[in-house]
């Protein structure tokens, strides 16, 4: 308890930013160290008036309210000091000294990708989100994005459903706080099958400018960032440029050149992020092996959507005739000859697949 205290004080400590703490902690070491060397000392390192904030103590009510937040299962701090602090954030500029962690803390290591994109995100935006987060989960990456309406929680649902599937969720509260609290059963169930990661101190509120700053801890923690649907001035481009500047990959799904939360994505193509129109174009550029999701046991009656449409000429043939536009249910009777029953008896697997979409109005749309 005592070693935590000090780690707490740290960085809690009013005016004391991400990097004085670790240039502090570069000198000396652990925290214990930092408080017990004495203001000289310190003040060589971080100057005068940092110094003399490290007299501030700890509040003893952060304290206690830490301690029990810990006691519950699942809940956990990770400090740079130990080693399941994911190495992957050390990479980046502004790592954060302390994580608070509810889930596993070893999901924070796997090999991940992050997708991102509006929050007023569309049907057909959150659908796909969802179809690329399940294939790229089964094939064995770990999908990580902010827990925020629309894309993002497109994206952990859709890792949720891969069998096995990890998500993590990067948030710009206290890891005991959800925001929009309409996601807390997504949140526990994000918890159960990955983790959920704040840097923030326990009851910190929803601050705007706590947003665009965890970006970079969704980046730092992934190989690359797929962005889907996003307006020029939305925050996931934040992240893609956080992404790029460290080195990561950055991929985005183009739209219409109609639609608002298209635009964003095209200016990052534009700019040089990799175009991607299925799972496979992302594992690809990844070098990601696909072995894992090859060799993995499947459940009993499922298939993948090659066999089904190898296996049926006509549910290969209803495909063709959808084509890639919004198509409604009396259109597509007419161009395949069946009947309205006679499709949604191919249509409802072929959803079920991801290779299609339903959207507004009762209309279909290839994936």
């Amino acid at each position: 308890m005592h070693d935590l205290a000090d780690w707490l004080r740290l960085t809690s400590t009013p005016g004391l930013g991400p990097t004085t703490q670790r240039a502090l902690l570069a000198a000396f070491g652990l925290p214990e160290r930092v408080f017990a060397a004495g203001h000289s000392a310190v003040a060589g390192v971080v100057g005068r008036e940092a110094a003399l904030l490290l007299d501030t103590p700890l509040d003893d009510q952060r304290l206690d309210h830490t301690l029990t937040w810990l006691e519950t299962p699942g809940n956990h701090i990770v400090t740079l000091a130990d080693p399941a602090y994911p190495k992957s954030l050390l990479e980046i500029a502004d790592p954060p000294v302390l994580l608070y962690v509810t889930g596993n803390p070893s999901v924070l290591a796997t090999p991940a990708l992050a997708i991102v994109g509006a929050r007023s995100a569309t049907r057909q935006g959150e659908e796909t989100a969802q179809a690329f987060s399940r294939a790229l989960a089964e094939a064995g990456l770990t999908i990580v994005s902010g827990l925020a309406l629309g894309i993002d929680a497109a994206a952990h649902q859709g890792a949720l459903a891969a069998k096995p599937g990890l998500t993590i969720a990067v948030t710009g509260t206290g890891a005991d706080r959800v925001y929009p609290a309409r996601h807390r059963k997504l949140a526990h169930a994000i918890a159960e099958h990955g983790a959920i990661v704040s840097e923030y101190p326990l009851g910190t509120p929803p601050l705007p400018h706590n947003f665009p700053r965890r970006n970079r801890l969704i980046a730092g923690l992934s190989a690359g960032v797929l962005v889907v649907e996003a307006a020029l001035n939305s925050g996931s481009l934040i992240t893609a440029r956080l992404a790029a500047e460290g080195g990561r990959e950055v991929f985005a799904i183009p739209g219409s050149i109609h639609s608002p939360t298209a635009r964003g994505c095209h200016r990052l193509i534009r700019d040089g992020a990799k175009l991607v129109e299925t799972a496979a174009d992302v594992l690809d550029e990844l070098r990601w092996s696909r072995n894992r999701q090859q060799d993995a046991p499947r459940a009993a009656g499922q298939t993948t959507l090659s066999e089904l449409a190898d296996d049926d000429p006509q549910t290969a043939a209803v495909l063709v005739q959808i084509g890639f536009d919004p198509v409604d249910i009396d259109t597509l009777a007419t161009r395949s000859g069946l009947t309205v029953d006679a499709l949604y008896a191919i249509l409802t697997p072929l959803e079920l697949a991801g290779r299609i979409a339903r959207m507004p109005g009762g209309r279909f749309q290839r994936i």
